[in-house]
């Protein structure tokens, strides 16, 4: 009886310890982004190179944007009574699509006469922030990396995923907004 006694009493002292937290099965580390950021900060460098050697290449004012991306004027209006389109207004222009190899993916013919109103609709990101910098009658060269054109899905039709572009616009004409 002494000897069950002692094991109940040794077997209560070593069950009454505090609870430890569990530990996870698996520990999630932040690789997934370091190796995502790796991969872009490649993909951006490539794209950065074959930019460069075509700029030089090309041999024409390439101006660059603070927005990551080249472009020179084909047609430059110097009226300083003509206004860049802001917030809202309507924009009417024209444009083609060719990879940096020169070969054309669409044609103005392709794409038509297009509409946009200023900040409220859908745009990929280079062609909206370089229209905000033209003038009704002008037409731009754009050259745009990848990650401002249609990035890591494409258009999901001809443009491939991670594809930079040269895309020459014209602004048929801005119509302002009212309100402003």
């Amino acid at each position: 009886m002494n000897k069950l006694l002692i094991l109940a009493i040794v077997l209560l002292a070593f069950s009454c310890k505090t609870p430890e937290a569990r530990r996870p099965v698996s520990v999630k580390t932040g690789s997934f982004i370091d190796a995502s950021v790796e991969r872009n900060k490649k993909l951006n460098a490539r794209e950065q190179s074959i930019i460069e050697k075509l700029l030089k290449q090309d041999k024409k004012d390439y101006i660059a944007s603070e927005s990551g991306f080249w472009y020179y004027y084909n047609n430059k209006i110097d009226i300083d009574t003509l206004k860049t389109p802001a917030f809202g207004d309507i924009v009417n222009y024209n444009y083609n699509v060719k990879g940096l190899n020169g070969n054309l993916i669409y044609s103005t013919e392709d794409i038509k006469t297009q509409t946009y109103t200023m900040d409220k609709e859908e745009l990929f990101t280079g062609l909206r922030e370089g229209l905000k910098l033209m003038k009704a009658g002008e037409t731009v060269t754009f050259l745009f990396p990848s990650q401002k054109a249609y990035g890591y899905y494409g258009d999901e039709n001809k443009i491939s995923s991670n594809t930079p572009l040269i895309c020459e616009v014209t602004i048929n004409s801005i119509t302002q907004n009212q309100t402003h």
